[in-house]
């Protein structure tokens, strides 16, 4: 006897893509333009909220979807706020201590970011991880010491932890300039500074990562051109020739 089609194969015998797209769209605009019955079990909104105004285009109007806003252009007096990636804007990204630095570079990838946030099990920050930690020595060094391969390298063991990174007061970036930015990321190398808010209870140890400071994203914004690799002491250099023009 002949296989019975399951209920998820029995759209009209449609090729699976157009399935796909029909479901994606249903409800918004599909061909039969059937309304969608609203969930049994809601309660009515009430008088506070009033439902907009719709239309449907006229005949011959088209559809464009708006250029995407760069990042706003700066100088080396402009307010150092604007060149700090506000965490209470965009979300941090984060990676797990003991995921491996594989899983760890993917995300980087998936996210367009150059730095990962490192959570403990109890969501703390433990440390960030940089694409620099995963393309230096020391993952090929763990990866001898422990007897395992390149991309068996868990987060943790690369890292740079919590009590090591190099922080900034909220209340300092507000009162600074991209200038003043730069010259604190050169004097230590890095490529990243975190920028802290300070506990409302002073005696309190815990300290609120409000944002934080990318060497490529101050770049970006100084029009200076990234170079493949990144490479560090050139990117400096560039920068410190924006700033002097």
């Amino acid at each position: 006897m002949a296989n019975q089609p399951s209920p998820a194969m029995e759209d009209d015998a449609a090729p699976p893509r157009t399935q796909f797209v029909e479901r994606m769209f249903s409800g918004f605009g599909h061909a039969s333009d059937r309304p969608v019955r609203p969930a049994s079990g809601l309660r009515p909104l009430g008088a506070a909220y009033q439902a907009l105004a719709e239309s449907k285009a006229r005949p011959g109007a088209t559809y464009r979807l708006p250029a995407v806003t760069e990042a706003a252009r700066v100088q080396a007096d402009s307010p150092a706020i604007d060149v700090m990636t506000d965490l209470t804007h965009v979300g941090a990204v984060c990676t797990r201590a003991l995921a491996t630095i594989r899983e760890a570079q993917e995300a980087m990838i998936a996210h367009r970011v150059r730095a990962l946030f490192v959570l403990g099990p109890d969501g703390d920050v433990q440390g960030i991880i940089t694409a620099t930690d995963l393309l230096g020595e020391k993952p090929v060094l763990r990866a001898q010491q422990r007897g395992v391969t390149h991309d068996d390298v868990l987060v943790r063991d690369v890292m740079t932890p919590a009590d090591l990174l190099e922080t900034m007061d909220l209340q300092d970036v507000l009162r600074a300039r991209v200038g003043d930015i730069v010259a604190s990321l050169r004097r230590t190398g890095r490529q990243h500074a975190l920028v802290i808010e300070a506990a409302i209870d002073a005696a309190s140890p815990v300290r609120t990562i409000r944002g934080i400071f990318s060497l490529t994203q101050i770049a970006r914004q100084l029009g200076v051109a990234l170079h493949p690799g990144h490479d560090v002491p050139r990117t400096f250099a560039e920068m410190e020739a924006a700033i002097g023009a």
